[in-house]
């Protein structure tokens, strides 16, 4: 039992001595596909707040041109209020007021994002699937050019599908 531990502790050792340029393929793809993921959640996010500031916008549009002491009904915390118009058209407007605040974050968040992944996929020379097939030749250049000048940096590149 001794003999088997001493020789697992052993290997990893070993592997991890001859192998210091970096991450393995597998924890690249896994780390790079995290990255996009993320970046798809807040694409999604944004787009769901910007759906919820266009419903904000058609009521506040509706109700600019009601009485202001008419009633009208308001789902707070999902429960459905009874207010009146007066009361209700000021909170709708800071509500969408906020949630822009929300949606331009999350688009410099996105933003940041994305130069993350850019520079990553340059790091690691990633390739998506179906990627570069119009850019054959593009790519080979920057193939060529990339192998005279410190090829040893960047062995191969990823694939990821």
């Amino acid at each position: 039992m001794a003999a088997n531990s001493s020789s697992t502790v052993s290997k990893p050792s070993g592997s991890s001595g001859g192998k210091q340029s970096g991450p393995s393929a597998e924890q690249v793809v896994a780390t790079f596909q995290k990255m996009r993921q993320e970046q798809r959640s807040m694409a999604s996010k944004a787009a769901e707040l910007e759906m919820e500031i266009n419903e904000h916008s058609l009521v506040v549009d509706t109700l600019k041109d009601v009485d202001p002491s008419r009633k009208c009904f308001r789902l707070v915390g999902g429960v459905l209020v009874e207010r009146t118009v007066k009361e209700v058209l000021p909170a709708l407007e800071n509500n969408k007021e906020q949630i822009s605040k929300i949606v331009e974050s999350l688009n410099t968040q996105m933003q940041t994002k994305g130069r993350e992944l850019t520079e990553y996929r340059e790091r690691y020379n990633i390739r998506l699937v179906g990627e570069g097939e119009g850019q054959g030749q593009g790519q080979s250049a920057t193939s060529s050019r990339d192998s005279e000048g410190g090829g040893s940096k960047s062995g191969a590149g990823v694939l990821v599908s």
